[in-house]
């Protein structure tokens, strides 16, 4: 039992820092030899868990070769456009300029039942509205509206806008982020001022506090501690 727990935990730091190792790209959308990659190591981790008579060095050895081919095969992605291609394939467009590309809808497999459902996801439910879709080599589809379609932006109208800061939270559970409240360039002292005015006198009595992008400081009470209801009370500092 304990050979067991020993080994899987072996195993759960070799494979997480192969993860780290590979880069950030693993953890979000993934091409399918990026998806074959994480899906053998998880399986060759996974043999000398469930079996002590396999040696726990050939797991590690395989897992390091599939670590070293990932990265290698990054790096040539990187040199050469022509390897990045043949690896993850290239993306597809499946409308140009308003027209679909029915040639290449029939080689991907996409009906056109599916096409729809994924305009819909993009929030562009009517065909008529695409300029441009685009499947990208991830799976992701890109869809790019018309130009009358396009959402109304604040510079159409010649308003002048100011640049927003990027939101941080100040506050979890009860917990200071200090780092964060000095990214915010808001002092400590100052942050306790200004909750002391809204009655807030411990940390403790906050679910969540953060900056939004306009240096507005927004506080969550835990439930009950202004009303009996379940749902976290909203204040602003």
């Amino acid at each position: 039992m304990l050979i067991v727990a020993v080994r899987t935990l072996i195993l759960y730091a070799l494979v997480l820092f192969a993860m780290r190792l590979m880069g950030k790209s693993e953890l979000s959308k993934m091409s399918p030899f990026q998806l074959v990659i994480v899906f053998m190591i998880a399986e060759l981790a996974a043999i000398p868990i469930d079996d002590p008579a396999v040696s726990l060095v050939n797991g590690v050895m395989a897992i390091f070769t599939l670590m070293f081919l990932q990265i290698l095969f990054s790096y040539l992605s990187i040199k050469s456009e022509g390897f990045k291609n043949f690896i993850t394939g290239k993306p597809s467009i499946l409308i140009e300029k308003g027209r679909l590309n029915v040639k290449e809808l029939r080689r991907l497999r996409i009906t056109s039942t599916d096409l729809l459902e994924q305009l819909r996801l993009e929030n562009c439910p009517s065909l008529a509205d695409v300029q441009y879709a685009i499947m990208e080599s991830n799976g992701q589809l890109t869809v790019i509206p018309k130009a009358d379609a396009q959402p109304l932006k604040p510079r159409d109208m010649k308003l002048a806008v100011s640049d927003g800061g990027l939101p941080v939270i100040l506050i979890s559970d009860g917990i200071l982020y200090e780092k964060n409240l000095q990214f915010a360039g808001i002092s400590e002292e100052l942050f306790q001022q200004k909750l002391m005015t809204k009655g807030i006198r411990s940390y403790e009595d906050i679910f969540l506090a953060f900056s939004d992008e306009n240096k507005i400081i927004h506080v969550y009470l835990n439930a009950g501690k202004r009303s009996c209801e379940d749902f976290a009370q909203e204040v602003k500092l």
